[in-house]
């Protein structure tokens, strides 16, 4: 099976979380020229199999020869294999501007926000806050100038980083002038201190003086954070990790509400992207809970956190996800999106008859909002 491009029947569809497959010389390229020689690259061992360098070094969380395999999103049969090279299997739009573009009008797609694919893997691997933010500003210079000739439809997103958080803040000043309409983080931070610490709110002020979303994306994350607790899962190790992957975008989203970032900041509209959506509505009840009890005066929340979260939260789900549409209208459909993750392979290529299905049972009006109203209100689209 391949991926086959097949046209959604509702109009002003927009896909909140796309990707784009990174050129392998961006780093090379888009560098300030001090930085240039520690740029990210991909290299081949001597066995034939591509890896991951990262400031110099091997990266320690991807494994060698899966470079190839990031845009197999479809390809059923793919396997790792040396003969497989990450540029020669840039799928359709994976990789092109222009192609992307074709695609979304194939699929009547309105608009993508487009999120990296090699961006999402070299954080874990680097703590030098220096040539983190110098890897990031790259990015989203090249990720800007890929959207720019695209009238709209293809939307960037800056990466950022809590590693310097004044120098991330700057940044989001600088690549929201460059065309980015908002930011995101990874669900870990190096130091270990939670993403709602008072210590990180210089970049939540700016995201609200610039008017842009924040959103919590999901990267491979570093060793200590994986949520694995158990041995010998052998084979099913790489089953069981994609499955509880959303528990650290989750415990980030958390520390927000426990630690009164939303209080701080009732303008911040923050989300969380690639983690399903189903379980937010027992993620709040459970919340709304601990905050009827003696616990409320834990946190910094003056009211109860669905409120909060109805008032300045987001979450996009997966089209093939089935209990979703049941909690959309209970919990507030203006809070919902939806993503295809194209060209990932961790998600199945059939979007299109499991999203018909996902909003089958919805309102007319919660139908449209979920469909691209709300990215369109959230991220300030035309």
């Amino acid at each position: 099976m391949s991926y086959e491009v097949v046209r959604f029947p509702f109009d002003g569809t927009i896909d909140a979380d796309g990707h784009v497959l990174e050129p392998a010389t961006l780093w090379e390229e888009y560098l300030e020229e001090r930085y240039r020689p520690r740029a990210i690259r991909i290299r081949t061992d001597d066995d034939g199999f591509e890896y991951l360098e990262v400031d110099g070094n091997p990266a320690t969380r991807t494994q060698r020869g899966s470079l190839g395999m990031l845009g197999a999103m479809g390809e059923d049969t793919a396997r790792l294999s040396a003969d497989r090279k990450y540029m020669d299997h840039m799928p359709f739009g994976g990789g092109d501007p222009t192609e992307r573009m074709q695609l979304a009008q194939q699929e009547n797609l309105e608009k993508v926000l487009l999120y990296p694919t090699l961006g999402l893997l070299w954080e874990c691997e680097v703590s030098d806050p220096e040539i983190t933010l110098a890897y990031l500003r790259a990015y989203n210079r090249w990720i800007a100038e890929f959207c720019r000739d695209s009238r709209g439809r293809l939307v960037p997103v800056a990466q950022l980083s809590l590693l310097d958080v004044e120098g991330s803040a700057a940044e989001l000043r600088r690549a929201v002038r460059d065309g980015c309409r908002g930011g995101f983080l990874a669900p870990f931070n190096h130091d270990r201190k939670a993403h709602g610490h008072p210590d990180h709110d210089v970049l939540y002020r700016t995201a609200c003086e610039l008017d842009v979303p924040i959103a919590i994306h999901p990267t491979i994350e570093p060793r200590w954070a994986i949520p694995i607790r158990f041995r010998r899962l052998g084979i099913a190790s790489e089953f069981f990790y994609n499955n509880m992957l959303r528990q650290g975008a989750q415990q980030a989203f958390l520390s927000f509400f426990a630690l009164g970032t939303l209080e701080r900041f009732p303008e911040l509209r923050l989300g969380v992207l690639e983690s399903g959506s189903g379980w937010v509505g027992s993620f709040l009840d459970r919340a709304d809970a601990l905050f009827s009890t003696s616990l409320k005066h834990t946190t910094s929340l003056s009211r109860p956190p669905s409120e909060y979260f109805r008032r300045q939260c987001f979450v996009s789900g997966d089209p093939d996800e089935t209990a979703a549409p049941l909690i959309i209208d209970h919990v507030g459909a203006e809070c919902f999106l939806w993503a295809t993750d194209y060209p990932h392979p961790d998600h199945p290529s059939t979007w299109v008859p499991a999203l018909e299905r996902f909003v089958s049972t919805l309102s007319p009006e919660s139908r449209a909002a979920v469909l691209g109203g709300n990215v369109r209100r959230i991220y300030g689209l035309d």
